[in-house]
């Protein structure tokens, strides 16, 4: 029989991805397109969902003719998708109302504190396992019912779709037969309740929406459908789709209650496996839905950074202290510690555990002496401090001690940075052969929906460790640097600061 692949679907905040992936889990081809970022004002972060899907279905064509592969050799589509960012359409004609609002975008952050001023913080954290901050899909889809002209209108009618990037991507390569997402994204949308498994009537309510915008929510991985012939010469099963972050936790095969992941993208994410019953955070986490497979729901705590790698970003493109981002690491290396440098990387708020939305970044310890190697070095270190608040917070809420941290991303692959998350954490930090869990996750999912894998213990032995970092046995200064980081955050955050965590 001819071999067959599954085709991972990869749509990020920058960048629309597909790669092609065999039956070891080996990535043989990837292509890559970056598409346009909009910042209409301050605080305002937006994509054109017609070019979201031009650009993937440009790169979906690309890997497949890099290895002479069509439809016929592809066991079915996998789609992970950058969450949160919210979608509305025509019904009929497909086209947007409006540019997608994406994840990041704070313009919402007023109307967030007036719900917080109501009083209704526990109401949607007890159904959604959410707090209440513009991060999150329902207030953006409000936004557009009540800013674009005719909107609301149309959707009272009828006439209008809601969707995360998953929902419009399947909506695209269905021809608008199928609108649907899973739960995973649903999880993300600050209008669906965790524990029942459906939308919420009194969300929908509270925030105005009707109902009929809202897809179907399906698992994690089934055939949901099969794609339109036009893109792949034939139709193909679409088998899986899981929002990116639960996706990279599947991906590194974290399945057991307790183990962590860290994904350091543009932002970075951190999800612990709760198991089968949601955690409810008393340290400002999320509650969130990690997997729904083969029947069973699994949960995580998740706790979200929002700059991650995208302050090395801006190190180049709005600092230009370096050409590229692959530099970040030799200019940081070249001195042997910031020179008292904290860079707190606020640059469009604090997730958590202190979510504070009009924080702004800010770069402390500064003197004569400080050179770019001194700043680009306390980014990183930025980084990974934020990532040290969150892991804390999540053994307060769980009762779970780290014995391990999965890493991925493109900013895992920094040395440097890696080793030093190590040492503040004082645990083994362990970077996996394959870097692409994320896509990888997807591409689980939908080869377990149509038997191209028969169960997750097979995919499970295709995961091949390729470093790991342990902690520097030099406790003192790592105790320091972390108590100047501590006083670094004070200065930038309305919030407390979390305590350390003790013993």
């Amino acid at each position: 029989m001819k071999e067959q692949y599954i085709l991972a679907i990869d749509q990020g905040t920058s960048s629309s991805r597909a790669i092609v992936f065999n039956r070891q889990g080996e990535s043989l081809a990837v292509a890559q397109k970056e598409f346009t970022q909009h910042f209409p004002q301050s605080g305002w972060v937006e994509h054109d969902p017609q070019e979201i899907w031009s650009s993937e279905a440009a790169v979906i064509s690309e890997v497949m003719a890099s290895m002479g592969i069509s439809g016929q050799d592809i066991a079915a589509v996998g789609i992970t998708n950058q969450r949160e960012t919210a979608i509305l359409w025509d019904a009929e004609t497909g086209e947007p109302v409006y540019n997608a609002i994406v994840w990041q975008d704070r313009r919402t952050a007023e109307y967030c504190d007036r719900l917080k001023a109501d009083g209704l913080t526990e109401t949607i954290r007890q159904k959604t396992g959410l707090i209440i901050d513009a991060y999150f899909s329902a207030t953006k889809i409000k936004w557009v019912l009540d800013h674009v002209p005719g909107a609301r209108q149309r959707a009272e009618q009828g006439r209008l779709r809601f969707g995360t990037v998953d929902t419009w991507l399947v909506w695209q390569l269905t021809s608008g037969r199928l609108h649907i997402t899973d739960a995973t994204n649903a999880s993300r949308t600050m209008l669906f309740n965790i524990h029942t498994l459906q939308w919420d009537e009194e969300l929908l309510r509270l925030f105005d929406i009707p109902r009929s915008l809202m897809p179907e929510v399906r698992s994690c991985s089934e055939v949901y459908g099969h794609t339109e012939a036009t893109l792949f010469g034939q139709p193909v099963p679409i088998g899986g789709i899981a929002g990116d972050q639960q996706a990279a936790l599947f991906g590194q095969l974290c399945t057991e209650p307790g183990s962590v992941k860290n994904t350091y993208g543009t932002g970075c994410f951190l999800l612990m496996n709760s198991g089968e019953k949601p955690i409810t955070s008393a340290n400002n986490l999320l509650t969130t839905i990690a997997l729904s497979l083969g029947g069973r729901v699994t949960y995580a705590l998740e706790g979200s950074i929002f700059v991650g790698g995208s302050v090395v970003q801006w190190l180049r493109d709005g600092l230009g202290i370096i050409r590229s981002s692959g530099e970040v690491e030799a200019l940081a290396a070249s001195v042997p510690d910031t020179g008292g440098v904290y860079f707190v990387p606020a640059l469009t708020g604090m997730g958590a555990p202190y979510w504070d939305q009009y924080a702004r970044g800010s770069i402390t310890g500064i003197s004569r002496g400080t050179t770019a190697a001194h700043i680009a070095r306390a980014a990183l270190e930025g980084i990974a401090f934020q990532t040290l608040d969150i892991v804390e917070a999540m053994q307060r809420d769980a009762g779970i001690p780290l014995r391990e941290l999965k890493v991925d991303g493109g900013a895992s692959r920094n040395n440097l940075m890696m080793q030093f998350q190590a040492d503040i954490l004082d645990t083994t930090v362990i970077r996996p052969r394959n870097p692409e869990t994320t896509a990888l996750g997807a591409t689980y999912l939908a080869g377990l929906a149509v038997g191209y894998w028969d169960s997750v213990e097979t995919i499970r032995r295709q995961w091949i460790v390729d470093s790991t970092f342990t902690p520097t046995p030099d406790r003192q200064r790592v105790e320091q640097a972390v108590k100047g980081w501590r006083v670094a955050v004070g200065r930038t955050t309305t919030a407390t600061p979390p305590a350390p965590l003790q013993g």
